[in-house]
């Protein structure tokens, strides 16, 4: 097969299949302080993130190994967590350090006990946690280029469906004149032939929409960083896209995480990084401008889950849905990999798509 293919629908055996041995966005830095704790669900599995009392994060399964108490309802005192039920206290690394029922000549002592843990990352303000057995060698976190050490702006939207199709909506070349019509962004009557060079990404399972001017229909990057910025977006699995626009002087970095919460919902995280002058008293209306576009995806994407209920043939064409094809071509190689015990091969070459939009 080859990279462009012919039109072919995607593998249902795939769908909503969550990938493991991965890091997953699970919180904004800011939102955990110094000796404090939440709860998260990823991928079905309850995760305590907290950050102890020297400002290092950490991540504990979220329930107590006596009876499967929530440990984050519990106190936490910068070192410890206590369960809320009957007391079993549990260092950051997972020890259990005390059973305050067990008498000294009864089993378990405190000492037999470890509650499981995630290794967690925190990196340019965003927490990451890798779901999946842990082996020697720990996957990179995704690359987010000139992003500083804090965001501008988080936003976070719960698409009630699965991963796949929230990710396949972060690649689609060509719903943004209907689904994203606007003044401002673009409207269908700007809708004009674009051709894009596409490489794979080294080292990852992921594809790379190489740098290029920004569209003529991109009226948002043109008014916000001036100039004439030029454009680069790349998409890894298991459901990052990251796109990095520049005029060389000011910069603007988005990251687009999905984290998959349940087999039937997903979180949706988008972080933004620019360092134009002047705009901290614009972040309210990028917000606004940011959280209506997000909706807007979360919308599209209920549609066609409402659609697809009713078991429709599907198709995907050539060019504008090839970047779709991939990703279920990578997921699937992600998949036989771990099966087989190697690591995965990103068997994309370099090529030149076009479409309309």
């Amino acid at each position: 097969m080859t990279m462009t293919g012919q039109p072919e629908t995607d593998d249902a055996s795939l769908q909503g299949v969550m990938l493991r041995g991965a890091w997953y966005y699970a919180a904004p830095a800011a939102e955990i302080a110094r000796g404090r704790m939440m709860h998260r669900t990823l991928l079905g599995e309850p995760v305590l993130l907290g950050r102890d009392a020297e400002g290092k994060v950490f991540g504990l399964r979220d329930t107590c190994p006596h009876r499967g108490t929530l440990l984050s309802r519990g106190d936490f005192d910068g070192r410890e967590v206590e369960c809320p039920y009957h007391g079993w206290r549990f260092a950051t690394d997972g020890r259990c350090t005390s059973i305050p029922s067990q008498c000294a000549d009864q089993k378990p002592q405190a000492g037999d006990i470890r509650a499981a843990t995630y290794p967690v990352a925190e990196a340019h303000g965003n927490i990451w946690v890798y779901v999946g057995a842990v082996g020697a060698y720990l996957p990179p976190l995704p690359v987010l280029p000139d992003a500083g050490a804090t965001p501008q702006l988080h936003l976070c939207q719960r698409f009630p469906c699965n991963i796949d199709l929230a990710v396949i909506g972060l690649m689609d070349p060509a719903h943004g004149a209907f689904v994203h019509k606007s003044a401002l962004w673009r409207t269908r009557q700007s809708i004009h032939e674009k051709q894009k060079s596409f490489s794979p990404v080294p080292g990852a399972l992921g594809w790379r929409m190489d740098r290029h001017p920004a569209s003529s229909n991109s009226r948002a990057y043109r008014i916000f960083l001036g100039g004439r910025p030029e454009t680069e977006i790349t998409y890894t699995l298991p459901s990052v896209r990251v796109e990095h626009a520049t005029t060389g002087r000011y910069h603007y970095t988005g990251l687009t995480a999905c984290t998959p919460v349940t087999a039937d919902i997903t979180d949706v995280h988008h972080v933004m990084y620019w360092n134009v002058p002047g705009t901290t008293l614009l972040r309210p209306l990028v917000r606004r401008v940011a959280e209506r576009f997000l909706d807007q995806d979360r919308q599209a994407v209920l549609a066609m889950q409402e659609g697809l209920a009713f078991a429709p043939p599907t198709m995907l064409v050539r060019d504008a849905d090839t970047q779709t094809r991939w990703y279920y071509r990578l997921k699937r190689e992600w998949l036989a990999a771990q099966a087989a015990g190697r690591p995965p091969e990103n068997s994309l070459t370099p090529v030149v798509l076009k479409w309309r939009s």
